[in-house]
């Protein structure tokens, strides 16, 4: 299976999906979320595939949405965002609703859209460098998978959000239910990979029922209408735009994303 930016590697009945954009702490592209639903199509046509592991290349997970890629060319309006927030929201999702489990094995930074999609998969096995957070009101913009609030408490949830914490190490991670294993930097594939197998043993119709089961709990708690409201209420926030965000896409145009996030960061230290 032949990507640009995801490696695709078939490990017994596990298939094993590496983000592999290490150059740029595997940013989220257009290209990415085409080639993560490819991969998602064919791991659900598989039969013999039953399980799958996410990973990123190098030294993280993922940063995030390719912000350089949208200060290159902004949308602008609803008519612009909708669409291209909701392909934002499907591809992640699409590892919640895979009807075959899904275990993200994180190492290093998992921020903003990073975070959410690794937020989307059934389990999550952190290497103890880890570093999650949602960074994203910093700057201006808001959340396309509001997913926090559903695997962590309120007040957890509205502290990590409303003040963007993008510092959240592997061990408050695990301790407010968003990890299942802490394990040794460079050891998370592997315990991602033996979660994986445990689960492909099973019987696949089992775990399908199981699985959507679970994922029905939720639904009638009304996780997907909370879901969908969340997306609106970024699709209004990214129309109107920020003037928080519209300098830091200028900063990171003229400067680069580097000196943007500099820029950011400073407006946020003490005194």
């Amino acid at each position: 299976m032949s990507k640009q930016t995801v490696l695709y590697e078939r490990r017994g009945a596990v298939a094993l999906v590496t983000l592999n954009r290490p150059d740029t702490l595997n940013a989220i592209n257009r290209t990415m979320l085409r080639e993560l639903a490819s991969v998602c199509d064919a791991v659900e046509a598989d039969e013999a595939v039953r399980a799958l592991v996410l990973t990123g290349a190098g030294k993280a997970f993922s940063s995030g949405f390719d912000l350089k890629e949208q200060a290159e060319a902004p949308p602008q309006g609803a008519d612009q965002w909708r669409p291209v927030l909701r392909r934002d929201f499907d591809a992640i999702m699409r590892f919640w609703h895979l009807t075959k489990p899904t275990v993200a094995a994180v190492r290093g930074h998992a921020l903003a859209g990073g975070c959410e999609l690794a937020l989307a998969c059934d389990l999550m096995v952190a290497a103890e460098d880890a570093v999650f957070g949602e960074p994203e009101l910093k700057f201006g913009a808001g959340i396309v998978v509001m997913l926090l609030p559903w695997l962590t408490g309120p007040k957890q949830a509205k502290e990590l959000l409303l003040t963007g914490n993008d510092r959240i190490g592997a061990a408050r991670a695990h301790a407010i239910g968003l990890v299942n294993q802490v394990v040794a930097a460079g050891e998370e594939v592997d315990a991602a990979l033996a979660l994986a197998r445990r689960m492909a043993a099973m019987d696949p119709g089992l775990v399908r029922q199981t699985k959507a089961a679970i994922n029905r709990s939720y639904e009638i708690m009304g996780m997907v209408e909370a879901l969908d409201m969340a997306l609106e209420a970024d699709i209004s926030i990214e129309s109107a735009g920020t003037d928080d965000k519209r300098r830091f896409l200028e900063i990171t145009r003229t400067q680069g994303l580097r000196a943007a996030l500099a820029w950011r960061d400073s407006r946020f230290k003490p005194g």
